[in-house]
Formats: structure tokens, sequence, C-alpha cells
């Protein structure tokens, strides 16, 4: 969680920003190549500044390199080569690239290279196949390595000699093996998440059969490990979604013919109400507001009147507030008034520890929490469960499962065995206590830039961050120009843009440092952070 901070790219678009690439050109291009005169402010505006393209590259929110692109002609170079489209190819769309600047600590490093390929995306989005350089004679070598093809005579006098160059988009293409912007990212998603090295090589394994030895005995080990972490007694794994889970868990309840009560206080719970009329059950609602816990207390009373709910159905982690509800005490209520306790464990396995030793029927999921790829519907359950191929499709009989040794039809291996990779972390309660500070810092930092956390703290769920912004701020830009920043948050759910939410999730690999700039870039993108706070 103490790793150095990673380098951003993105394009400049705040005023602090476009203040240090006018320090960073005057360094450059006054102090250290001496092509214009000093500027006794140590800045110099470039006389294009309005019409170019800025790429940037930030480290812990400090400048360390830029580039930028201008298409619109004449071309600096045209003033210095009267005759330059006659140096160039014919029936192109050139623009020119300008003012490359790296401060000295990070020549060696990744910079150049980012800077150039976000560079070079946006020239292609643009319509540009043809780039024209004046490059240093200091990096001929660097240049002419990425395919930069020089023309005409020698430009600049003294130190500051430059070569008049220029590149193609197939060319840089071929050379560098571009594909599409190799901007650092930063995977902050409810799933799917960023996986451990080990997770990615295990997905990578050649695929083998469900009806293999090995496959057996690897399911085996995984319903074990699944079995242990959660205090079930029963897991089945099916290749689908959590939906696919609930669905699962909908179908046995539709078999007890009995009334139930579905608790909601976030979209989630709404799905299981949703689930729940699609396969016709009969219950009822308890709804709490949206960010607040579940009103344990109107539950209580409920379950002391007739008539009595044979089942009760609710959320764990909230995912769409952040709330974690209280599941010991719901269990207790449970175990009290007698209904049969269902959990949608989804956004909790893994995050927290989840105790389902007094729950009969929960859904999981093989990615988010636990850190594997998205694929794998987990359903627990404390009883034995037969086959009603009477009354539930063949895909959600769970009995089907059950009698099969978990295998009635294809399955993957290859998911399987990065569940069972990702399963295999030196200690649970660890990473459980990692998250735990980890969430309470990041809410901490956010409320310190003024931003409003939804959940209050003491039902806050450590890995489920969700932000409110207030009417000036649309979700959606500050979604998407943090992406384009190089970090991926939650946004882009219709239950999150209607009441202009974003979310920063911890459910897979994160850092701290990654965390930290990430909320100092949310407060750069938006208007001054104490506007924001309640």
């Amino acid at each position: 969680m103490n790793e150095a901070p990673r380098l951003t790219f993105k394009i400049a678009s705040e005023a602090s920003e476009f203040e240090a690439i006018h320090r960073l050109n005057h360094q450059t291009f006054v102090e250290e190549i001496p092509q214009h005169g000093r500027d006794p402010s140590g800045r110099r505006v470039d006389p294009f500044h309005a019409e170019n393209t800025h790429v940037i590259a930030l480290h812990a929110g400090d400048l360390v390199g830029m580039m930028a692109l201008r298409g619109r002609r004449p071309f600096s170079l045209d003033a210095k080569l009267p005759d330059l489209d006659d140096h160039l190819p014919v029936g192109r769309r050139p623009c020119e690239i300008r003012l490359l600047a790296v401060v000295p600590a990070h020549r060696r490093g990744p910079v150049f290279r980012g800077l150039l390929e976000l560079l070079v995306s946006q020239g292609k989005a643009q319509g540009y196949d043809l780039a024209v350089i004046s490059g240093t004679t200091r990096q001929a070598k660097l240049y002419r390595h990425l395919g930069f093809v020089p023309f005409g005579p020698l430009l600049g006098t003294g130190e500051a000699r430059f070569q008049p160059m220029y590149l193609t988009l197939e060319v840089f293409e071929e050379q560098v093996g571009w594909l599409s912007p190799k901007v650092a990212t930063a995977n902050f998603l409810p799933g799917p998440v960023a996986v451990r090295p080990e997770v990615a090589a295990a997905l990578a394994q050649p695929a083998v059969s469900h009806r293999s030895a090995g496959f057996e005995s690897a399911l085996l080990g995984i319903r074990s490990q699944l079995r242990e972490l959660t205090g079930a007694r029963h897991v089945q794994i099916l290749l689908g979604s959590g939906t696919l889970a609930n669905d699962a868990v909908a179908g046995q309840l539709s078999l007890l013919g009995e009334p139930g009560l579905i608790l909601v206080n976030g979209e989630f719970g709404r799905r299981l109400v949703d689930h729940g009329r699609r396969w016709r059950l009969n219950f009822e609602v308890v709804e709490s507001p949206w960010g607040a816990p579940l009103d344990l207390d109107s539950v209580g009373r409920r379950l002391r009147q007739s008539p009595l709910p044979g089942w009760l159905w609710a959320v764990h982690h909230e995912t769409s507030t952040g709330v974690l509800n209280d599941l010991p005490r719901l269990a207790d209520l449970c175990a009290d008034a007698g209904p049969r306790l269902c959990l949608d464990a989804i956004s909790s396995l893994g995050t927290v520890p989840v105790d389902l030793a007094r729950v009969f029927l929960a859904s999981g999921v093989g990615g988010k929490g636990l850190g594997s790829y998205p694929g794998l519907a987990l359903v627990f359950h404390h009883h034995d469960i037969p086959s009603r191929p009477e009354r539930l499709p063949r895909y959600l009989d769970l009995g089907l499962y059950a009698s099969g040794n978990g295998v009635p039809f294809t399955h993957s291996s290859n998911l399987l065995a990065a569940l069972a990779a990702a399963l295999e972390r030196p200690s649970w309660p660890e990473r459980f206590e990692e998250i735990q500070e980890l969430g309470a810092w990041l809410r901490a930092e956010l409320r310190r830039a003024g931003f409003e956390v939804l959940a209050p703290e003491d039902v806050a769920a450590p890995a489920v961050v969700t932000v409110v912004l207030p009417p000036a701020i649309d979700s959606r830009r500050l979604g998407a120009a943090l992406e384009r920043s190089g970090f991926l948050l939650s946004w882009a759910s219709e239950y999150l843009h209607t009441r202009n939410w974003v979310q920063i999730c911890l459910m897979g690999e994160v850092t701290r440092s990654d965390l930290a700039l990430a909320v100092d870039t949310m407060a750069r993108l938006t208007p001054r952070p104490a506007r924001l706070g309640p």
C-alpha cells in the first residue's frame, strides 16, 4: 500500500497545468536549450499556446513532461522552410508536434513513450496521419529509432540546432507497436477489478475438459476454500454473473411456497425485488432511504406480526450506496423469529468478513472482492438441495449441481484456475484489515478535499465509497475526464448518473498512492473543492 506514485498521462485542462507548462517551457527552451531570450518571470508562453493540444505527464501531481500537437497552418516550420510541403509525402493530412520537454529526473523512464503514444492517439482521433517536428540534434538517434525521417537543412544556431523531420502514422505503429494509448490506468471499478499477476497467469493456462479428473480435483479444492472462508456448509459454482446467482436463489425460494420479506436500502435491494417479482414470489418490502442502513428495528417489529414470513432476503454490502448492513443482527433477528435468511453477498465477499453459518442461501461471484475475473456465480447453502426438474430450468436447478459433483454442464477451467489463484492469499484477515484502513483513509481524504461521501461513517462499507456531487458538477463528465487521466471510477450506471454520483471501489489490487492521485485529480477537475462539501 506504500508504492511510489505512478505516472499519469492526460490532456492539459487546468489553469495550474498550463502555468506549469509555461515554466517548463522556459526551463527547457530558454535555460537549457538557449533558443529564446530569458524572461524575469521564469515563464515562456508559446506563441501558439491557444491552438496547441498539450499532452502532459504528471508524477504525484507535478508536471514532469509535455508535448504539444497543432494542426493549423502555417506551422512554425513553414516560416523556416517556405517549401515545407515539397519535403513531405503527398496526400497526407499533417500536424505539427512541438514543445517536447521532460524534466531531467524522468528522461530515462517511460515519460517520453507515454507522451508520444497519447499524442499520437489524439492526432489520429483528429484525422492526422503525418507529423512534422523540429527535433533537437541532441536526440536525433532517438527520433530515428522511432521512425522519424529527417529532411531539409539543419535549423537554428549554436547550441540550439534542430533537424526538421516527419513521421507517418503507419511507420510509428510498425516501429513502436502502437495500438492504443498506453495511459497508466488505476482501476477503482466494482468489477472487473485489477487482479494479481498470478491470477492473470492462471487464466491464461490451456483449457482442460470439465470431465477430467484434474478439473474435478481443482473444483473440490475451490469449493472447500470458499466454505472455509465463509463458514457455509455447501457452495455451487455456476458459469454466469451475480444476477444468475440471485436468480438461482429466487428459484429455490419459489419452491418453499411461503410468503417472504425483501429489505431494500439501495439499487441492489431493489433488484432483489425485481427477482422476486419475475419469479412470482409472495413477499412484502421493507424499504429504507438510500445511503442509510437497513431499519432493523422496523424489520424486528414486522417479524413479530402475522402472517410470519418464511424467508427474508437482503443485501449485505449495498454497492450502490457504499453502506454495509448489519449481518450479525440480521441473523439474530431471523434466528429469533424463524424466517430463513437469504443474503446477497456479492460485494461483501472478499472485502469484509462474511459469516454464512446461519444463512439459508447466499449469492456471490468469483470476481469483485475475491480478486478474480467476472464469469463465475456462487450460490452458498446450508442444507441439502434435491433436484427439482418439474419446477426449475435445468441451468438454475441447484440440485443438479449438488448431485453432479458440481459439474452438471460445461464449465470453464480457465476461470476456475484464476479463482483458485485469487483465493490463495497469505491471510484473508490481513486483507480485510487493509481494505478497512484504506477505506477509512480514502473517505477522510475525500472529505478533506471538500467532497461529500454518501454513507455515514458508522455504516460505511470499506470497499465502495459513493461520492455525492453537487448539481454544478456532472458525474458523467467528471467520470470521463478521470478516465482520460488514467483513473477508472464507477459512474456510468444509470442509478449513479441519475443521482449525480461517482464511486471509488477498493475491490481489486489498488494502492494508496494511486488513490491519493485520484482524489487530487478529482479536486483539480472540479470547481473549488471548498464549495463541494455539505
